[in-house]
């Protein structure tokens, strides 16, 4: 039996959970459904089956994040191969497959988005290990889930009679609720959970049947890319060049070789509020609440908090509250958050994307306050972590260190400040910021000048490789 190497797909936005998950640190990276974050939780949920560190497909933007977290929960990653731009899931696989087959190997790839609950885990791997014989035959295996209810968000699998792994009889697109009902009753009828089991080989034969100008332009942007010991880079222009395709549509629904394994695993994509509401725990009237909440009189409600938020006399009720934002809607129109976002994205508003909090490899920064050319910040150092020599064209700087101690490199000097010491950087003076300790630095920056926009970076060198912010 081959071994299984798995493919954990990380380049998803997550904007149906905004305001909590944004572009720039989506649901994947947040403990949504427990202490573990949805990365991590995916990693831990496979591990067991796994002969080695998975293969992690992830954004550019998200690359030290995702490195992060799974050294968090000891993973070593085969490799985190990042891409430039998105192109679904068919090209992401497709790299994915000629990394697995760099060394001469075909293990079996187990494809899993990272941003899903399953509850019943030892159910989960009893599925995979059934289906991995198929796998190993030359079968593209799906996992066809169970349905609990004629949902209309999910696609759906029709499979043929039996037992265990069958044939793929056909996909159907998202029905409408009479639709639904009718493919529940029948039995016959599986929600398409996006993850799937097949040889590397295989489905780069399949590939390059079906859809042979994605494959070359995968592999020439794979072929093209840049390594280092942490990342393997896209090539920007190979891969941009891809044509976007879902794995669904370029080879599943093509192949003569697609087969079906029911999976009965407490499985939820928590493409919604209301979603994650119902993997989470309630009380005896249906209330899933997290944080500092008071509910009076409340039923089916869900309450996300980071201040104290109360609820009164309120049903079917979703309410997210953030640093820097607050949801507030009925449970049955969750999926309309996506248009809010739209919105935001429209009127070029920071909030689609950012968080009030950002992470940085080096540790993160909280702005907690600005007005009419002046902003105040909360810096946060990892220890040894090294922000970039640079310098602003438009803003000066002060630094108050709060805790820790601090190394400052300003113009050609260098010195080191404890708690309740500070500095000044000039406006157009090159700066550093290093924690030469063991403890996490931390320090209030306040900003002043004309703009203050995270572009006015002159960067010079950096610990990261970063050109960007």
């Amino acid at each position: 039996m081959s071994s299984i190497q798995p493919v954990i797909l990380s380049g998803g936005s997550g904007t149906r959970l905004w305001p909590l998950s944004r572009e720039a640190y989506p649901k994947q990276f947040l403990p949504l459904a427990g202490e573990l974050t949805m990365l991590q939780a995916t990693w831990q949920r496979v591990a067991p089956l796994a002969a080695r560190g998975p293969l992690v497909i992830a954004n550019e933007e998200h690359r030290f994040v995702a490195a992060e977290q799974l050294q968090q929960v000891g993973a070593e990653p085969a490799a985190i191969i990042l891409e430039p731009v998105g192109r679904n899931t068919a090209p992401a696989i497709a790299v994915a497959a000629l990394e697995a087959t760099r060394d001469g190997a075909d293990a079996l790839l187990l494809v899993l988005p990272s941003d899903h609950v399953i509850t019943d885990e030892a159910a989960f791997r009893s599925a995979v290990q059934a289906a991995a014989s198929a796998a190993d035959a030359g079968k593209l295996v799906t996992f066809g889930i169970v349905p609990t209810g004629p949902e209309t968000g999910y696609g759906y699998i029709k499979a043929a009679d039996g037992q265990g792994v069958r044939t793929v009889e056909r996909f159907v697109e998202k029905p409408d609720l009479e639709t639904a009902s009718g493919y529940v009753s029948s039995g016959q009828y599986y929600w398409n959970s996006g993850m799937f089991l097949f040889k590397a080989s295989r489905y780069l034969q399949e590939l390059e049947r079906f859809q042979p100008e994605m494959l070359a332009s995968s592999r020439q942007a794979w072929q093209q890319a840049r390594r280092d010991a942490d990342f393997t880079r896209l090539d920007k222009d190979a891969f941009t060049a891809v044509p976007s395709d879902s794995i669904d549509y370029a080879v599943m629904e093509k192949t003569a070789d697609a087969v079906v394994i029911p999976l009965d695993a407490g499985w939820n994509d928590v493409g919604s509020w209301t979603a994650l509401r119902d993997v989470s725990q309630q009380d005896g009237d249906g209330n899933a609440h997290q944080g500092d909440v008071i509910a009076i009189d409340c039923r089916n409600t869900y309450a996300y908090a980071q201040r104290l938020v109360a609820l009164v006399g309120l049903d079917d009720v979703v309410v997210v509250e953030t640093d820097d934002a607050v949801l507030v809607g009925k449970a049955d129109r969750m999926q309309e958050v996506k248009t809010v976002v739209a919105k935001l994205k429209a009127e070029g508003r920071s909030e689609a994307t950012w968080h009030r909090k950002v992470y940085r490899p080096w540790g993160a920064y909280d702005s907690i306050d600005n007005g009419e050319r002046f902003q105040v910040k909360r810096i946060t150092v990892k220890p040894g972590g090294t922000l970039s020599l640079q310098m602003h064209h438009h803003r000066a700087e002060h630094w108050i260190v709060v805790s820790g101690t601090a190394e400052v490199t300003r113009g050609n000097e260098v010195i080191l400040l404890s708690e309740n010491q500070s500095t000044y950087i000039p406006l157009g003076v090159t700066h550093r910021l290093r924690n030469p300790g063991k403890l996490p630095l931390e320090l209030i920056e306040v900003q002043s000048g004309s703009y203050l926009g995270e572009d006015d970076i002159v960067r010079f060198e950096d610990t990261y490789g970063r050109t960007g912010n």
